[in-house]
C-alpha cells in the first residue's frame, strides 16, 4: 500500500509484524498495544525507534505515560463508517503533545483525507490509485474553518477578527 507523507508518496520503513511473530532486526517495527504490554522490556531494550499500532477499540489513555517511547503511532480506521480514531488523533495531538508520526491506516479514503489532517494525521497508508493526487487536492479544497484545531490554518472567527483590526 502507498504511503503518503509530506504530500509525497514515500518509502514506508516500518514494519508491522504478526502478534505472535519474532521482531524483524534491525528493521522498524510498530506493534500492537496488547504486544507493547507483555513484550515492553524487550522493545525497549532494542534501543531503536518504535512504532505503536492502536485500534478504534484502544484507550488513549492506557499508552500515555509511554507515549514518549513511540516514534510512530498508527491508528486503525476498520471502516470509514468508524470515527473513534478521529478522536484519538485529536486526543494525542493536542491533549498530549505527542510530536511523532501520527499514521491513518486501514479504509482511509480520499474523502477523509482533508479531516484526518485536520486531525492530527501526517502520514496516510492509501489503497493504489491515484493516491497522491487525491491527497493533495483533497487537503486543498476547503480553505475556511469554523471550528479550531491543531491545524495551522485558522477558523473563520480568526480571519475576521484579524480583517476587523487592520482597517
Amino acid at each position: 500500500m502507498p504511503l503518503i507523507k509530506s504530500g509525497a508518496i514515500v518509502d514506508d520503513p516500518w514494519r508491522f509484524p504478526a502478534e505472535d511473530a519474532p521482531l524483524l532486526e534491525p528493521g522498524l517495527v510498530a506493534v500492537s498495544l496488547s504486544r507493547w504490554r507483555r513484550e515492553k522490556a524487550v522493545l525497549l531494550a532494542r534501543d531503536k525507534p518504535l512504532g505503536l499500532l492502536l485500534t478504534s477499540a484502544d484507550a488513549v489513555e492506557d499508552i500515555i505515560p509511554d507515549i514518549a517511547a513511540f516514534d510512530l503511532i498508527a491508528l486503525s480506521f476498520p471502516t470509514f463508517q468508524d470515527g473513534r480514531s478521529y478522536s484519538m488523533a485529536r486526543l494525542l495531538r493536542e491533549r498530549h503533545g505527542y510530536m511523532g508520526e501520527l499514521r491513518a491506516t486501514g479504509d482511509v479514503s480520499r474523502d477523509q483525507f482533508l479531516f484526518m489532517y485536520r486531525c492530527g494525521f501526517d502520514a496516510f497508508e492509501v489503497a493504489a490509485g491515484d493516491a497522491i493526487e487525491d491527497w493533495l487536492r483533497a487537503v486543498s479544497e476547503i480553505s475556511i474553518w469554523y471550528q479550531p484545531t491543531n491545524d495551522p490554518r485558522g477558523t473563520l472567527a480568526t480571519l475576521r477578527h484579524q480583517n476587523s483590526t487592520v482597517k
